[in-house]
């Protein structure tokens, strides 16, 4: 799953300087910042980069957290996990039953790892959980409410009374957990008022909280579960794991407390320190992540920091336009939608529910006082307030009926997260300031992280429930495994400690030929590092560079110019937020030339998001042409120029069916054992402030060559926000019936990497997807020849807050980070089945975090080390970087694939529907924007240039 952003890195040219670009900020997914994914791609300036803004300062000094002795956990050194594992070849599985792990890897470099989880004891008897409801439901919808409602709960006499205060943990919502038995009917009367108010007024309303019992939560079982008896393989441990959850956040999440709950398991407090400011009328906060986690012979809780954007308490029209003015195409709405305010001339507090389409000048409305008058009038006649901006929208802060508002007599009250989508200023801010070394942010676990959510003093309701928690982290075994060799045409580069290599006296493993190419040079309004027009000596000079770097290289040029053409774009215009003028203008520009290039390199002026997804809308789905797009100040500047270029031909390479690098023999074995296909899934979701009804994005890409360099992809949209590929034996059809075409043979094995899956969606993918690959091969059934070859698949997740910190320096980068290649499978990992985390590439900056892989259905047969060695190797198989990354290269492909996808649907994406208008409301008819959203997508990449090539890297 993913709702990605686009800046991911950069390779390494001529020069081998160290690869710089984003790093893996330590975040939340939901309500947290998930920002970059480190994965160390390069980016070659195919999309707008951006600036942070916001605090800087001098960057933290990384190193070992804890160095000196550390000992492996107990639990992980008396052999019991591998007698476990050994037990395991005695049950057995029916056919498509989730894999045991086959046994643990042995190859590497043996080594000690803390990780983020600290074990968690709990009592053998039973929780009781029980079911809240409140009545009358009237405003309890609201979180704010249902919040006040528990606090006042808390404080009555008939809490205490009725055993409940220090005995239970809730949720604020429907799920109460009790250490004992509570006597049943149970009844809490809340009298309601807020807190803004004295007491609760007689006439006022009063809600009823009924606490009806639920469920006996068995301990037992799950203590059964983490030793790993047998019987207990299938077990339902989500009801327990779900209970204590909510026992642990008790503390963190308690009423009257300064931490402020954001998705789930998420708290973020006020910090001693200054926020930093991100600009545009937010700024980022620090917090914690817990959640528990079962591992072999222990219950654990995993601790993480993760960082998300708040709004700045003030006023709410200065920042709504220092929002709107902070990016181009930021819209006002997004920013005020749900923000709490206390109005400067009454003193009451309102829940903003929209932005009007019309000012306090335009607004009229009936008064029993002045006959009709305008909003701007009405404040001045009424309070004395000359308005300091009246052209500014009104805000609407009414419930069921409309109740319009000056934004500048609101002042935007604290401690309030902001829901809505970042700006691309406000994402790289706040990757700036979450990326934090590894050892800082280890310290600030153990000890603010364990300080606030009560662990370490055992604070709350832990003691009645018999819980408590330890406060070392703790020390599990991990192996490096070796890098693979790379192989080029010429040359062979040697792979650095950082998993990096450079390009520096190498050629192509397979040139493709840069033959009829075509160039435009954008203008829009940035002539310091614009080129001045198509005759630009400098231009010749650079096109000229640019194509001896891709001879040098080894790919086939022709001494015949480019075609060079000129398209000077229209003025940013806010009536126009997705700039279809431009992209019209653009288009003008292509269809002008005589004859078809083979491939158009693009010179963009800035880094205007609109104006890429268009280009790329507009020539992969219209005109059936290949682009690559980069930035006109990065591809003329003297320094770095040859690996700018060495990067950008990497890109340019592919694209034309080249084949950049591969692995060396060694490597290749068992690749080339058998025919083999490997394969990549993935699914990107419309995110906030998108139109409501945008249709997900699927994508599946898979190697069609003996070399495994070339992945062209299957694109399609389907329902909005549904994980599972829809039309998934389609598009696995035509990744096999290209395989045929290029090999004359069809694959015997497929490895399937599917990316974004969470941990309580693996059985769906057995369930719907594995059956939907095994279709995809019924249509190459000969007679009595059925088609089936062995099947594995893998999920690959990024979307966890597993860390693991080096023990000693020489198992550690120069940041403290682990080493590439890292793997841990023992400790933190499932007690029954097969999986493994792998950092296969180096940090760029701040705390890296590995991959988790976990192998969900396995026809081949795969041992420990031979699929970790494997999924290692083929990180370092990806086609526009220089070095290893850390997503597994066919998942990555299939996520670039995805972000190609969405710029098709770019509108919808922003939040812009047909009638140019903002996110339509929940009454819309969804069914019209898939509509939309087809007529958008155009069928896709159909057209025979582009469509059996890797058009989106």
């Amino acid at each position: 799953m993913s709702n990605r952003g686009a800046d991911r890195g950069r390779g390494r040219g001529f020069r081998g300087h160290s690869p710089s670009g984003r790093g893996s900020p330590d975040d939340g997914h939901r309500g947290g910042f998930r920002g970059g994914r480190d994965r160390g791609g390069f980016r070659g300036g195919d999309r707008g980069g951006f600036s942070a803004r916001g605090r800087g300062g001098p960057r933290e000094q990384g190193g070992i957290f804890a160095p000196g002795p550390a000992t492996i956990d107990a639990r992980l050194s008396d052999k019991s996990e591998s007698a476990l594992v050994a037990s395991f070849k005695g049950i057995k599985l029916d056919r498509d039953d989730i894999p045991l792990r086959p046994d643990f890897g042995t190859r590497g470099k043996q080594v000690k790892l803390r990780a983020n989880f600290f074990p968690v004891k709990i009592p053998k008897r039973p929780l009781y959980e029980y079911e809240v409801t409140i009545s009358p439901t009237n405003r309890t919808a609201m979180r704010r409410v249902r919040r006040r409602i528990f606090q006042l709960a808390e404080q009555s006499s008939d809490w205490r009374h009725k055993g409940l205060q220090g005995n239970v943990a809730h949720d604020h919502s429907s799920k109460l957990i009790s250490a004992k038995k509570l006597d049943q009917p149970l009844r809490v009367k809340v009298p309601f008022f807020d807190e803004d108010e004295d007491g609760p007024t007689p006439n006022g309303p009063e809600y009823t909280l009924t606490i009806q019992y639920s469920r006996d939560i068995d301990t037992q079982g799950l203590l059964s579960y983490l030793e790993g008896q047998s019987q207990y393989r299938g077990y339902d441990i989500l009801p327990v794991i779900s209970a204590l959850n909510v026992v642990l956040s008790a503390y963190p999440n308690r009423s009257g407390g300064s931490g402020v709950m954001v998705g789930r398991n998420r708290f973020f407090f006020p910090s001693e320190a200054s926020p930093a400011i991100l600009g545009g009328g937010l700024e980022a906060w620090k917090g914690f992540y817990s959640s528990v986690r079962p591992s072999h012979n222990q219950l654990m809780v995993n601790v993480n920091v993760c960082t998300t954007a708040f709004y700045t308490p003030g006023n709410l029209a200065r920042a709504m336009v220092d929002f709107q003015e902070f990016s181009f195409g930021a819209r006002g709405n997004a920013f005020v939608k749900g923000v709490r305010i206390k109005t400067t001339h009454l003193g009451y507090k309102k829940t903003v529910k929209s932005l009007a389409s019309f000012n306090a000048r335009q607004h009229s409305f009936e008064t029993d006082e002045y006959g009709k008058v305008t909003v701007e009038n009405y404040f001045k006649r009424k309070y004395k307030i000359t308005l300091k901006q009246p052209d500014l929208p009104l805000v609407d802060v009414g419930g069921t009926k409309a109740n319009y508002l000056p934004a500048e007599l609101c002042e935007i009250l604290p401690n309030q997260p902001f829901r809505g989508k970042l700006t691309d200023e406000h994402t790289a801010s706040m990757i700036t300031y979450a990326a934090k070394p590894p050892n800082i942010n280890a310290t600030s676990i153990v000890n603010r992280g364990l300080n606030e959510l009560g662990f370490r003093q055992g604070a709350g309701p832990l003691g009645a429930f018999g819980i408590s928690i330890g406060t070392e982290m703790a020390v599990v075994p991990g192996r490096i495994l070796p890098p693979p060799g790379i192989k080029y045409g010429a040359g062979t580069p040697q792979v650095d400690d950082r998993a990096s290599w450079n390009l520096r006296n190498v050629r192509f493993a397979k040139g493709a030929s840069l033959s009829n190419w075509a160039v435009l040079l954008i203008k829009d309004g940035n002539n310091r590092d614009e080129f001045s027009s198509t005759s630009d000596p400098e231009l010749m000079k650079t096109m000229k560079g640019f194509a001896d770097m891709c001879k040098n290289s080894g790919m086939n040029v022709n001494n015949v110019p480019p075609v060079v053409l000129q398209c000077d774009l229209p003025r940013k215009d806010r009536s126009d937020l997705t700039r279809a003028q431009a992209i019209g203008a653009i288009r003008d520009s292509l269809r002008s030339m005589k004859s078809k290039p083979n491939l158009v390199l693009v010179l963009l002026s800035n880094g205007d998001k609109h104006i890429y997804s268009g280009i790329k809308h507009l020539c992969d789905s219209y005109l059936d042409l290949a682009t690559v797009c980069v930035h006109s100040a990065k591809i003329r500047k003297e320094k770095g120029q040859l690996q700018y270029f060495a990067n950008v031909a990497l890109k340019v390479n592919m694209k034309l069916g080249g084949v950049n690098h591969a692995l060396d023999q060694a490597n290749m074995i068992w690749l080339k054992q058998m025919p083999t296909m490997l394969m990549g899934i993935d699914v990107t979701h419309p995110g906030p402030g998108s139109t409501k009804g945008t249709p997900s994005i699927a994508a599946v890409v898979a190697s069609c060559d003996t070399s495994f360099a070339q992945y062209p992809a299957s694109m399609v949209i389907q329902e909005t926000k549904k994980e599972m590929v829809t039309n998934l034996a389609k598009l696995v059809g035509e990744r096999l019936v290209l395989f045929q075409k290029r090999n004359q043979s069809l694959p015997q094995r497929i490895l399937v990497y599917r990316d974004g899956v969470s941990e309580g969606q693996f059985q769906i993918v057995v369930d719907e997807e594995l059956p939907a690959i095994r279709q995809a091969c019924t249509q190459f059934d000969k007679g009595k020849s059925p088609y089936r070859p062995k099947i594995t698949i893998v999920i690959c997740g990024k979307r966890h807050h597993t860390r693991f910190f080096p023990t000693e320096a020489e198992n550690a980068d120069r940041d403290g980070n682990p080493k590439p290649g890292t793997v841990v499978d023992r400790g933190v990992t499932a007690i029954y089945h097969f999986d493994f985390f792998l950092q296969a590439h180096g940090g760029l900056q701040g705390t890296t975090r590995p991959t988790h892989y976990y192998v969900v259905h396995d026809d081949i047969g795969f041992k420990a080390d031979e699929l970790q060695g494997l999924t290692n190797a083929v990180s370092y198989m990806f086609a526009r970087a220089t070095k290893a990354v850390s997503l597994v290269s066919p998942a990555y492909y299939a996520d670039l694939a995805c972000e190609r996808g969405r710029c098709y649907l770019h509108r919808l994406l922003q939040g812009i529907g047909s009638s140019g208008g903002s996110t339509r409301s929940g009454q819309d008819d969804e069914e019209q924007v898939f509509r939309e959203a087809t007529q958008m997508w155009h069928n896709g990449v159909s057209g025979p240039a582009l469509k059996d090539t890797m058009f989106y890297l």
